[in-house]
């Protein structure tokens, strides 16, 4: 069973998404928070799976919330997945860089939504390639690629292509077939190539790739 966290400032989006999670015989509520204290709070009391955590709330943000429960250890367990609209890009890139595991736009169809937590929950992250088109073409020029591109020296040919890939919003399966291999053998070249550039999972793999110049913005 799947335990989720709802952090949301307005009442009627929390209930929206409850009556979503309570039709999944794999989920569950475990409790709900009106802003980014609460959230922290919760998470910290009930060790969530996964917090569906809104960007704009009062007393503490989203992003800030997010980085206490990822980066400072609050609920270490506790996988983060950013609710937010396009006007609200830059706040998404920013809670990618706290922590979060993926985002996704408030309208996302609830099939989509529930196979998003189920994704996180497992360990892996939702990369939105739309989404992320718009934020790192935006950001893509502001890291500092010399520092981020050096350690692209320990990774093979195949491996910088397949980070290329993922970079794109690429599946493994969609991987596979671009690479003529199987999908296994995918994973397994994502697997080396986070532990080789210290990475936690594919949001950053992607905010990397842009961050270093491997992918350039507007690229497919």
């Amino acid at each position: 069973m799947i335990d989720v966290l709802l952090a949301d400032d307005q009442s009627l989006v929390r209930t929206g998404f409850r009556m979503i999670l309570e039709n999944a015989d794999d989920m569950r509520v475990v409790g709900e928070a009106g802003n980014g204290a609460q959230a922290v709070a919760i998470a910290l009391d009930l060790c969530p799976d996964v917090v569906l955590m809104d960007v704009r709330m009062p007393e503490l943000d989203g992003v800030s919330a997010t980085r206490r429960i990822c980066v400072d250890g609050a609920a270490p367990d506790t996988r983060v997945l950013i609710l937010t609209t396009f006007d609200l890009d830059e706040y998404v890139f920013a809670a990618v860089q706290a922590g979060a595991s993926g985002f996704l736009l408030k309208d996302t169809l609830a099939p989509d939504l529930l196979s998003a937590i189920r994704v996180v929950a497992r360990g892996d992250a939702v990369v939105a390639p739309s989404v992320t088109r718009r934020l790192l073409e935006r950001y893509a020029s502001a890291g500092s690629p010399g520092a981020a591109a050096a350690a692209l020296d320990s990774l093979t040919g195949r491996e910088r292509e397949v980070l290329g890939l993922v970079a794109r919003g690429l599946s493994n399966a969609e991987i596979a077939g671009r690479m003529y291999i199987s999908e296994g053998t995918v994973k397994t070249y994502v697997s080396r190539v986070l532990a080789k550039l210290g990475l936690r999972d594919r949001v950053q793999a992607v905010v990397y790739a842009y961050e270093c110049g491997l992918v350039r913005a507007g690229s497919r």
